[in-house]
């Protein structure tokens, strides 16, 4: 019994670490504290970030997986950020498809700890695509 309740207590732990570490992650992107950004979305004030463009690519790759095309990252025009269980990027991307340029709002909740990723929408930007 007192294995179990010390186990449970560091897997508590563990999960208020790894919670903490993710609202750094976006309080780093996009500013002020990580109290304030629980459940708004905020901008991404860093668009170029690394970790940003890797959110952007992922969404590409996955799309181009699912609907067998070949869009091409050019940029992430526009970024958010929503802390929930773990944190919702939703970038604006331009995108070149063959020689034609276009935009997407791609949305990809992203979850570091787990090493897990997952487009939950991609959707043309009116007059853009």
């Amino acid at each position: 019994m007192r294995f179990v309740i010390l186990a449970a207590a560091a897997a508590a732990v563990l999960l208020l670490q790894v919670s903490a570490s993710s609202a750094t992650r976006t309080e780093a992107l996009v500013g002020g504290s990580p109290e304030a950004l629980v459940g708004g979305w905020r901008p991404i004030k860093n668009l170029s970030d690394p970790y940003v463009r890797g959110i952007a690519e992922f969404a590409i790759k996955a799309h181009n997986d699912e609907a067998e095309t070949g869009l091409v990252l050019v940029k992430v025009m526009k970024g958010e950020t929503q802390v929930v269980s773990g944190a919702n990027y939703r970038l604006v991307v331009e995108v070149k498809d063959g020689a034609d340029t276009k935009s997407f709002e791609v949305v990809v909740w992203d979850k570091p700890w787990e090493h897990s990723r997952r487009l939950t929408s991609f959707t043309a930007v009116p007059g853009k695509a």
